[in-house]
């Protein structure tokens, strides 16, 4: 069965706006930028263009998760912010539900991802040819059934977040791709992208912002 996308009728919310940077939060269900074919142009940043005419990509969110993005609105802001993501400057933490409880409270994933190429858009664990990808956790609170985690990437790998948990055992609730049997049957994927920092391309000063999770 192909994939249908119909982007939520929610609008991102706008956390900061100066003549640099621009701060948002988006919801689940919506592209960062365009897909492939005209069914999939409605996305974030077409939905921020008419009020921000200049708006520039830094990086982007999975269409499933919502959350912290932040844009350049100058070609300079734009570099610097794009270099501060490659050099991993910027400091990213989510929040996620997980299946089942996580022990121990703390603990770092470290498993190189590659492209599984023929179930794209899938990543898959490649010990032999995958690009490094590590996770820290630190457990919020636990029951039988489910897990709360804060969760920050040291890497950004593609659906890292999502592959790394579902390599402990303990998928991403509502993951349409990694999840399978009950914990896929939710709403939406349990995944959000809390906080960002990074230093405002302009006066070098560390920028931090939030948006509280939705679930």
């Amino acid at each position: 069965m192909s994939f249908v996308y119909e982007p939520t009728t929610e609008q991102p919310q706008v956390i900061h706006a100066d003549h640099e940077v621009l701060v948002v939060s988006k919801p689940s269900g919506l592209l960062s930028v365009p897909g492939r074919g005209e069914d999939r142009t409605d996305c974030l940043i077409e939905r921020l263009r008419g009020a921000f005419p200049t708006i520039l990509l830094v990086h982007r969110l999975d269409m499933d998760t919502s959350g912290v993005m932040v844009f350049g609105l100058t070609p300079h802001a734009q570099r610097h912010l794009s270099k501060q993501f490659e050099d991993r400057k910027t400091k990213k933490t989510y929040l996620a539900r997980l299946w089942g409880r996580l022990d121990p409270k703390t603990g770092t994933v470290d498993l190189p991802l590659i492209v599984d190429w023929p179930n794209r858009p899938r990543q898959k664990v490649d010990h032999e040819q995958g690009r490094p990808a590590q996770t820290d956790w630190r457990v919020i609170r636990a029951s039988d059934t489910e897990t709360r985690v804060r969760l920050s990437p040291v890497t950004g790998r593609s659906h890292q977040l999502r592959v790394h948990m579902a390599s402990l055992g303990h998928p991403i609730l509502g993951d349409p791709l990694y999840a399978t049997g009950q914990a896929a049957e939710f709403p939406r994927l349990m995944l959000h992208a809390e906080n960002l920092r990074f230093k405002h391309p302009e006066t070098g000063v560390t920028q931090s912002y939030t948006a509280p999770a939705p679930f």
